[in-house]
């Protein structure tokens, strides 16, 4: 007992004390099924789905306690569904999150399998109201582009205009017919019954809109869109019944049709950014492919294929499922999960995409195909994100002061008609609120960004999302890290002062310097000409800025700083320390070589702050400083919290900045700038932490990506100006009685096919100036 009401269960009863707390218990009211036990048949109905091969078929990961399954819900349809499938956790202990993908109408669900069956979360997702759809089409991940019942609804509009109209033609022919006269009755209840579905079905998803935006405080443009139609239908009405006239039925069914029409290509214009975003998306990660030799060759991801074999080093993201061969796998899931809970593995067991290595590097046998759209999500991960505003809350409070203008255009105009013609005052405030519906204006952001992040990527610069344009748009300062960004990190002059190394000791420090993928230890490795041996690694310890170590062997070997190693660091030189066993062996010595065109860059870049970090020391300043004549400051020495601070102590000073780090040990200071971007040259160096994956060749043209996203500032402000003038346009029209709610109708998605056309041709111009070939 709760509340003096019974509950057949634990489940009923927490669900009703969250909804009572929540003071949401109308949903009782609402659900008149709600507390109703299931019936022996409905909790059967998902027992499938417990069956090994199906559940590794439907769920997304399953590793440990903790599996990932997304289920298709087609009835989520406003922010309350939202809010009460994101909080399923409070419902139910076993559930660790749940997130929302209201757009495609999904649920993503984290859950301990051991306590939580998959065939009971359905049938409690059943339970609420919220019963998942199930097949082979959803468990291939298959994405619906396109709305089916929105292509009925317009298919019902358009069927029904058709008819209405040619209904409507002998009273707009006129004239005094006697046979006019007699059934112009029937002709009139034909229209209204053919304008009935329309108005009740084919508009539903505006009432909707409008209502579930005005239960949650909102006043969104779908409220004058349906004030337009309630009183088109109510005149239209009214005329037929006191027979003063045919009423707007025609005309009302001519404008849901346009108007669906419209929304129609509006849904194809997002579904093919949508697809555009996830299935053409190529980011710069190599892997490090093995042949059955042991020689080691960087391919690129899209070249994996099942049955070969590849390196995953310290801290690396795994790309693709695979089986683990050799080595000791010690992987964090965190990126997949949201837990940051580390999973050891052996030699045999299969390992999930998504997973890092944390310790020493592992050889995978690839199992399944690579999954480009599953590393999106990864790199999207909410708990990545930086949240910022930009012109989507722009446009959103555009939209916003735009509906309350119109609507008092529309009263005004109505109160100044009803003193001279109450039929035109009908037409004037419909045609008022048809032709100012900011489709055009809703549209211009997103269309013209997802243009420009296709333009992007083909020139090799990954951006995440369409907000990270608008925020390198505003960038004033720019933070380069030295290592691996603006030089090369195969192209080091590389000299050994120390004691004679041993063969022995050589390919015990190549096994060790295989596990890292710092730049340093990468170029250690290729320069070290000796055969490729494997041999186990064993309690592998890195300190990120310092160096690692492990026994190889049965020696234990320290590679990294000098300090790291117990020795002095000498100025004005980048050298790797080694020590076996506690006693220093040596040091190899570094002369970095920039890369090409760096002093031309940076003459560009002249309206920017130019800062550079490095975790060596200072003996290339002087050199920096005639490549980089307009920086504002250098530091050196720097560990991965220097570099973190440094980038805070600039946004402390209102700075706008972009950080350019390898990836690696950068990753706080990517993650803490207002915009990181991690270079990729033929690592994987794929992490959530950064906003943009630019290819290392393309540092050199920095200055073309940053001047591409200011230009689509100016694209969008300017379909703004488009879709503004439009609607000044159409008003002065609609005002003044000159315009027919059925042109209005007409013009409204014209609005959106110039703002699409425009933007367009613009971003295609704007990427050929700065990319002639890939634009």
């Amino acid at each position: 007992m709760f509340d003096e009401k019974t509950f057949c269960c634990n489940g009923c009863k927490s669900v009703y004390e969250i909804l009572n707390i929540n003071n949401l218990t109308n949903f009782y009211e609402l659900n008149k099924r709600a507390g109703i036990r299931p019936g022996d048949e409905s909790s059967s109905q998902f027992e499938y789905l417990d069956t090994p091969e199906i559940f590794e078929k439907v769920t997304d990961f399953s590793e440990g306690k903790t599996s990932l399954v997304t289920f298709k819900i087609p009835v989520i349809h406003c922010s309350s569904c939202i809010w009460l499938l994101e909080s399923l956790h409070t419902l139910n202990d076993h559930i660790n999150y749940s997130q929302v993908n209201f757009t495609r109408k999904t649920l993503q669900i984290s859950f301990n399998h051991n306590d939580l069956k998959l065939s009971e979360l359905a049938n409690f997702l059943t339970n609420l109201g919220y019963k998942p759809v199930i097949s082979l089409e959803t468990a291939d991940k298959n994405v619906d582009h396109l709305d089916k019942s929105l292509l009925i609804k317009f298919a019902i509009a358009g069927f029904a205009f058709g008819n209405s109209m040619f209904l409507a033609f002998p009273e707009y022919v006129g004239g005094e017919d006697f046979w006019m006269e007699h059934y112009k009755g029937l002709f009139r209840t034909l229209m209204f019954l053919l304008a009935c579905p329309v108005v009740f079905y084919s508009a539903s998803d505006y009432y909707k809109s409008a209502w579930y935006g005005l239960k949650n405080k909102i006043v969104n443009i779908d409220v004058p869109i349906v004030l337009g139609i309630l009183v088109l239908f109510g005149r239209s009405i009214y005329e037929v019944v006191t027979n003063y006239g045919p009423g707007y039925f025609d005309t009302l069914c001519g404008l849901l049709f346009f108007m669906l029409m419209g929304k129609i290509f509006q849904k194809r214009t997002y579904s093919a950014l949508s697809y555009d975003r996830d299935y053409k998306s190529f980011y710069p990660i190599a892997v490090t492919k093995v042949d059955f030799e042991g020689k080691q060759n960087n391919i690129l991801l899209s070249e994996i294929k099942v049955g070969d074999r590849i390196l995953v080093r310290n801290q690396e993201i795994i790309p693709v499922d695979a089986i683990l061969i050799n080595g000791e796998g010690n992987i964090d899931n965190s990126f997949i999960t949201g837990e940051s809970e580390s999973i050891s593995k052996q030699p045999g067991d299969k390992i999930f995409a998504g997973g890092k290595q944390i310790g020493s590097s592992l050889e995978l046998e690839v199992i399944k195909d690579v999954d480009q759209s599953y590393l999106t999500q990864l790199w999207n991960k909410e708990a990545f994100k930086k949240h910022e505003t930009g012109l989507d809350t722009l446009t959103n409070n555009v939209s916003k002061y735009f509906t309350f203008i119109i609507l008092g255009i529309a009263v005004v105009s109505g109160i100044y008609w009803s003193f001279i013609d109450l039929k035109i005052m009908f037409q004037v405030i419909s045609a008022i609120l048809i032709i100012a519906c900011p489709c055009a204006l809703a549209l211009s952001a997103p269309f013209t960004f997802g243009h420009i992040m296709r333009i992007l990527g083909r020139n090799k610069f990954y951006v995440k999302d369409t907000l990270t344009i608008e925020k390198i748009a505003k960038l004033d300062t720019i933070v380069f890290d030295k290592t691996g960004t603006i030089t090369h990190r195969k192209k080091s002059n590389i000299r050994y002062e120390g004691i004679e190394i041993s063969d022995f000791d050589q390919l015990n420090i190549k096994t060790l310097l295989k596990n890292s993928n710092h730049p340093l230890s990468k170029s250690l490795y290729e320069f070290i000409d000796i055969n490729d041996d494997y041999f186990p690694v064993e309690k592998f310890q890195e300190i990120s800025g310092k160096g690692y170590e492990a026994s190889v062997r049965g020696n234990l070997y320290k590679i990294g700083s000098a300090r790291y190693n117990n020795q002095e660091p000498k100025n004005l030189e980048t050298a790797v320390y080694i020590s076996k066993n506690g006693e220093f062996i040596g040091k190899f010595i570094f002369k970095n070589e920039y890369r090409p065109k760096l002093k031309e860059l940076f003459t560009k870049l002249s309206s920017y702050k130019i800062f550079i970090l490095s975790g060596d020391n200072s003996s290339e300043e002087n050199q920096l400083k005639e490549l980089i004549p307009n920086y504002k400051g250098m530091a050196f020495n720097q560990s991965p919290e220097d570099k973190l601070n440094y980038i805070k102590n600039l946004q402390d000073q209102n700075m706008k900045v972009a950080m350019l780090g390898d990836g690696l040990n950068d990753a706080g200071a990517l993650k803490q700038s207002n915009v990181g971007i991690a270079i990729s040259d033929d690592t994987n160096s794929f992490t959530p932490s950064s906003d943009v994956i630019m290819n290392g060749d393309k540092v050199v043209t920095l200055n073309n990506y940053l001047n591409v996203c200011k230009g689509s500032i100016t694209i969008v402000k300017m379909t703004f100006i488009i879709s503004f003038l439009y609607n000044i346009v159409g008003l002065s029209y609609a005002v003044t009685g000159h315009m027919h709610p059925l042109f209005a109708a007409i013009i409204m998605p014209i609005s959106s096919i110039t703002v699409v056309t425009f933007t367009t041709i613009s971003t295609w111009i704007l990427g050929r100036k700065h990319f002639k070939k890939q634009a």
